[in-house]
């Protein structure tokens, strides 16, 4: 079949079981598999919820003619036999994020309204991964070599953690190349590398700074902070963003107000732990231990290219480093300052451990690297990305939009090869009341959802005609 025939077919598989997809994706979006380790069990490893979302996951494959197998609950995976054992594969993820507030949809039940699914999963990524293994089924409807056998693995601990591809690859290969339909359009090649850390100052005597707090999680901008000094609030003046207000007993309680983002766009947001530090600084509101802690923060949060702190750079691949420090506390009588890096090529975790070691060493604070993960890359010159570009081309028309990489990370960085693929167009603008992955109303355009299984099955059948090492 040439590529046009491949694209009428799958367009015509779409029409015949349109309700069939929808009523799959609602089967598992009325799953709350949100990750409940209290409740853990045999069988059952993240809770009772992302459990029931991979059996219900398996029964659908099943029912398709693959041979399924579930992994103790951890990660399951359905088979379509080849002409030989090596591997095509592709991974999405049948858990979710609490729905959280806020949500004009019941988020556990698919709404149709105005040609868009809603509900939480139909577009992270219990919709994606029911359409691209559709997409697997309508292959093997086809008459299409297929010297390679397709792996579809259902993860149940993405959002979480990802400890399921952790079990899963310590007992099975790796698919010879993978994608996953958890990302962008029209194909993500690599995903910078990950580094977080944390600096401790010194014991501190006598401090001004009784108590501080800032952010919520190591990897984003933070858009609060606020700490408690000795200090008389009327005393002090008023700046922008930042509010002080009497905390009794001779002491000033000034918070700071930023805008979060995530730590793969840092760009995006303002850091409160920053306004923050230049307050308490630009009014003497620390003593001189506190204040080179405060300034070595300072230096961190202030320039998110890492300039500040000696580890700025850049690649071809994935531009510039970034820098955000995500959290700050007290602990006892020291002060504790989390940061995470996306890192480029163009450096390494030692050089990155090496230049905060230094810093800290220079105050006598201690540096630890607590989370680390190279940057993932697949050229995008490399056969295998050129083929799901050219196959989004042909189905979409759009020859503007071309491979990129990621500050985040997902699935497809824990494999031999693989890339992140679809099933956002985050270029085509949807209604107000459609919400995006993680908060409320979560929805997804049943356009999109056809318009990317017709990509799947014209990538999947030309992956098929490479010579995959």
């Amino acid at each position: 079949m040439d590529r046009k025939e491949i694209v009428a077919a799958a367009e015509a598989y779409w029409d015949e079981h349109r309700d069939a997809i929808v009523a799959d994706i609602a089967k598992l979006v009325e799953i709350p598999s949100t990750e409940d380790l209290a409740a853990a069990a045999p069988g059952a490893p993240y809770g009772p919820g992302p459990a029931a979302a991979l059996d219900a996951a398996l029964e659908i494959a099943e029912g398709m003619g693959m041979t399924v197998t579930n992994c103790e609950g951890h990660i399951g995976f359905a088979d379509l036999a080849g002409k030989t054992e090596k591997q095509l594969g592709i991974i999405g993820h049948v858990d979710v994020v609490p729905a959280g507030p806020g949500w004009s949809f019941e988020p556990f039940k698919v709404t149709e309204k105005d040609g868009y699914l809603m509900g939480r999963g139909c577009l992270d990524d219990k919709g994606p991964s029911v359409v691209a293994l559709h997409a697997v089924k309508c292959l093997s409807d086809l008459d299409v070599e297929r010297p390679y056998s397709m792996r579809f693995i259902f993860g149940a601990n993405e959002e979480t953690g990802m400890a399921d591809v952790m079990w899963y690859l310590e007992k099975y290969e790796s698919p010879a190349f993978l994608f996953t339909p958890d990302a962008d359009f029209p194909v993500c090649y690599g995903e910078k590398g990950g580094y977080d850390g944390c600096i401790t100052s010194a014991p501190i005597a006598d401090p001004v700074i009784l108590d501080i707090s800032g952010g919520v999680v190591t990897n984003a901008v933070p858009g609060e902070a606020w700490a408690v000094v000795r200090a008389d609030a009327s005393a002090l003046p008023s700046a922008e963003r930042i509010m002080v207000a009497d905390a009794g007993d001779g002491t000033a309680r000034v918070a700071a107000e930023g805008v979060n983002a995530h730590a793969a766009w840092p760009e995006r947001g303002i850091s409160a732990i920053m306004l923050l530090a230049n307050y308490l600084l630009e009014n003497g509101l620390c003593n001189q231990q506190e204040r080179e802690f405060l300034e070595l923060v300072q230096s961190l949060v202030s320039d998110t290219t890492g300039a500040g702190v000696g580890i700025a750079t850049a690649d071809e691949y994935f531009g510039p480093l970034t820098v955000v420090g995500g959290t700050i506390r007290k602990e006892g009588d020291r002060l504790v300052q989390t940061m995470d890096s996306r890192w480029p090529t163009s450096i390494t975790a030692e050089e990155i451990t090496a230049a905060l070691t230094k810093l800290t060493d220079n105050i006598g604070a201690t540096f630890e690297n607590t989370l680390l993960m190279v940057p993932f890359l697949v050229k995008p010159d490399d056969p295998e990305i050129q083929v799901l570009q050219d196959a989004f081309q042909f189905v979409t028309g759009d020859t503007e939009h071309k491979p990129f990489t990621i500050g985040g990370g997902t699935y497809a960085r824990e494999f031999k090869k693989g890339a992140s693929f679809g099933v956002n167009m985050p270029w085509i603008e949807n209604p107000d009341w459609v919400g995006g992955e993680h908060g409320p109303d979560e929805g997804v355009s049943e356009e999109l959802l056809k318009t990317s299984f017709k990509i799947y099955v014209l990538a999947l059948a030309e992956l098929q005609g490479l010579e995959i090492q």
